[in-house]
């Protein structure tokens, strides 16, 4: 699969970045893991001090994949509304989803001050608002749930968001406690850790095919190496449908760009995330004082049609950005059109293969991706060790 193309930002981010081998022979372990991105690399961490022998490879190069096209806001909302989630799975089902996203935050801040490099994750609030009147109750009803369940959002009337930013919308929900991140940073700080405890990683060894038996899988490389281990991850984000198809997966085109630096950025309140449905934009700012401006999705997956149409929404997007801060002049210097995974009912989803319960399939499918790869990490790395999670209702799917 075809993930990105353009000018990629976070590569600029970290000199002498760290490499790992390729497999050059045939090894055994407990856990396979394969994929080395944000779901990859937070299961290898959370395996790291368990008694378990783990390995993780990656066709490409550690980092290269999604990982570079992820503009990595750190939310608890997803696609979908918290009143359309309500509505298809009920308050309590919903509620524990957004609690476990929550709390995936919260585990995520407090593993980056630990790792060997620093992802720069910065505790951060967001501003959702809605630009159409009629949209304005939905808001509304998703604000009333928030508040009963005990999460940390302030309602914003037309006049209170003007008091605050350079632009007034209809009505907004300003949530706290949120954040922002180097997703590069991430993935290499996760990884290097997981390694100084023992895990190792493979990168540029590509799987070709796979055995199942009663035993344990034995996972086959381009390179005629053999993996034989007693569990399997695929953590493979978007490419892990290409495993394992699922049907209530769906793969987009999204869009984004990450500006030159900005002298004076005292006009955005609490350099807050700023995210709108409709159309779809959200804008968050960099350590370096960037502007990260991303969005204006499409239903597509052709990388012609994705490129062609790379440069408009480009465009656009500093269009966008212009209409909210006339006096912030920012110019686009790099720039990517990504495959974008979400799930028609609004959940993230784990697949387990049938008849063989110890081979996982994760898909952290949605607008916060990486967050939801926390839940779904933490949830197989419970069934891997203890052989029992008390979310795993909420994301399994089912052979169909």
């Amino acid at each position: 699969m075809d993930l990105y193309e353009g000018e990629i930002y976070w590569h600029q981010t970290i000199k002498n970045p760290p490499t790992y081998s390729s497999l050059t022979e045939d090894i055994e372990c407990d856990v396979l893991i394969i994929g080395a991105g944000s779901s990859g690399a937070q299961i290898a961490y959370l395996l790291k001090d368990t008694e378990l022998n783990v390995v993780v490879v990656d066709k490409r190069k550690v980092g290269q994949g999604s990982t570079s096209a992820n503009t990595a806001l750190i939310q608890y909302m997803g696609d979908k509304s918290i009143t359309e989630l309500v509505d298809a799975f009920g308050e309590e089902t919903a509620f524990r989803h957004l609690k476990q996203c929550e709390q995936a935050i919260k585990d995520m801040e407090a593993i980056s001050q630990t790792l060997p490099i620093n992802p720069e994750f910065t505790n951060s609030n967001g501003l959702y608002y809605v630009s159409r009147e009629e949209d304005v109750h939905k808001l509304r009803s998703d604000f009333d749930y928030l508040k009963k369940h005990g999460f940390q959002v302030e309602w914003l009337s037309e006049k209170e968001i003007g008091g605050r930013f350079p632009f007034e919308k209809s009505a907004g929900i300003y949530a706290y406690n949120e954040g922002e991140m180097n997703p590069l940073k991430y993935v290499y700080g996760l990884l290097e850790a997981a390694k100084q405890c023992g895990v190792r990683v493979y990168e540029q060894t590509e799987v070709k095919g796979k055995r199942l038996d009663k035993e344990g899988v034995t996972i086959y490389t381009t390179s005629d190496y053999a993996i034989r281990a007693k569990s399997l991850i695929v953590a493979g984000g978007y490419e892990s449908i290409e495993f394992k198809k699922n049907e209530n997966a769906k793969i987009a085109s999204s869009f984004a760009v990450v500006t030159t630096p900005v002298k004076d950025l005292s006009a955005w309140y609490e350099k807050s995330m700023i995210l709108t449905a409709w159309p779809y934009i959200y804008m968050r700012t960099t350590p370096d004082n960037r502007v990260i401006i991303g969005g204006l999705d499409e239903p597509i997956t052709d990388v012609t049609q994705r490129e062609r149409i790379m440069l408009e929404k480009r465009k656009q997007l500093i269009q966008e950005f212009h209409t909210l801060f006339p006096n912030i002049m920012v110019e686009a210097e790099f720039y990517l059109g990504a495959a974008f995974g979400g799930t028609h009912d609004g959940l993230p989803m784990i697949g387990i293969e049938k008849g063989f319960p110890n081979c996982y399939y994760i898909y952290g499918y949605g607008e916060n991706g990486t967050v939801y790869n926390m839940v779904l990490g933490k949830v197989v790395v419970d069934l891997i060790t203890t052989g029992n999670s008390e979310n795993l209702d909420l994301y399994l799917q089912h052979d169909r």
